[in-house]
């Protein structure tokens, strides 16, 4: 267990993320996914130990959160719950970015409803936009907290100046970032602010969004459903394809002396930087969940850390 920021959440080093079990409907779905088996799914992962749940209002246009609600209202166990903000939808299934006061209490009230909750463990906003609205939407959520909906509050995709500003107004219990092997970024400046300033980090896509299961191919992007988002992703196009598939190899490799799949491995090296409390892993089968849970005690050596790293300085890793 680590202890997330301020807080006394005590979060299990992987947890179960809900984005890709809001279904196929939306602009960023993942095409088409049954409920039934996401329901197996979590259910699976309480079973093997996961206590956390990450889920946002927008991940299928709410139906993520019911799905959650669902599975966990069976499954008798009761894992943190954890839920973002700011993004809204039109009845066209546009999506827009809001963070007023008034918007973000309606969208708190649509979320507990859905969750089947009274309260929310970790509320974050999903995206600092409009900017200039920052310190009131940050105002709100410090209210929401007072008021007892919600235990906890971060937020998402800040940048280091976005964090600050909203630290003059209430502490940040969590940041999550993007973070894997094959994004970087937050490395320069994000994670050793968050580090420095004890505030905790979840980090998502660990695995890039699939690529670096090793279930990936070029023949399965190719077959990717129209309304799978990572057609068009940079990552899963060339000519990082063969450069992305090349590495998975690598991992592969690494994973094999010790029984587990190059996702595992990947996980593994997000979980080695000091800043990061917990990573954030996808699951939409019982079988996926079954072969990723290893990752909550799974470590890469530190010369396994370095073989990564120098074949992602050799073939010119991008940040």
């Amino acid at each position: 267990m680590r202890t997330l920021g301020n807080s006394d959440l005590q979060l299990t080093s992987i947890g179960f993320g809900a984005w890709a079990i809001g279904g196929g409907d939306w602009k960023f779905a993942w095409g088409p996914q049954d409920d039934n088996q996401s329901i197996a799914a979590i259910r699976r992962a309480l079973d093997l130990g996961i206590n956390w749940i990450d889920t946002a209002a927008v991940y299928g246009l709410g139906h993520s959160e019911q799905i959650v609600a669902r599975a966990v209202n069976g499954s008798g166990h009761k894992p943190y719950i954890v839920t973002k903000c700011s993004r809204r939808w039109n009845p066209d299934g546009s999506i827009t970015s809001v963070l007023k006061p008034e918007s973000l209490e309606q969208e708190l009230h649509d979320s507990l409803h859905r969750l089947s909750v009274e309260t929310i463990d970790l509320y974050q906003i999903h995206w600092p936009m409009p900017e200039e609205d920052i310190e009131s939407a940050w105002e709100a959520l410090s209210r929401f907290r007072q008021q007892g909906k919600i235990r906890w509050i971060g937020v998402s995709n800040f940048n280091v100046d976005q964090i600050k500003r909203a630290q003059t107004i209430a502490p940040v219990t969590s940041l999550q970032p993007p973070y894997s092997m094959l994004r970087r970024a937050v490395e320069a400046e994000i994670l050793p602010y968050a580090k420095e300033n004890g505030i905790g980090v979840i980090n998502y896509s660990p695995m890039l969004s699939g690529m670096l299961t090793g279930k990936m191919s070029a023949e399965r992007v190719t077959a990717m459903p129209a309304n799978d988002w990572r057609r068009n992703a940079v990552e899963f196009n060339e000519p990082r394809l063969s450069r992305n598939l090349r590495l998975v190899e690598l991992l592969r490799e690494i994973g094999a002396g010790h029984g587990v799949t190059p996702g595992v491995v990947a996980v593994a090296w997000t979980l080695r930087n000091p800043a990061i409390t917990a990573a954030i892993v996808g699951g939409r089968s019982v079988q996926q969940v079954e072969e990723l849970v290893p990752a909550l005690e799974f470590r890469v050596s530190s010369e396994e850390f370095e073989k990564i790293n120098n074949f992602l300085a050799a073939e010119g890793q991008q940040k």
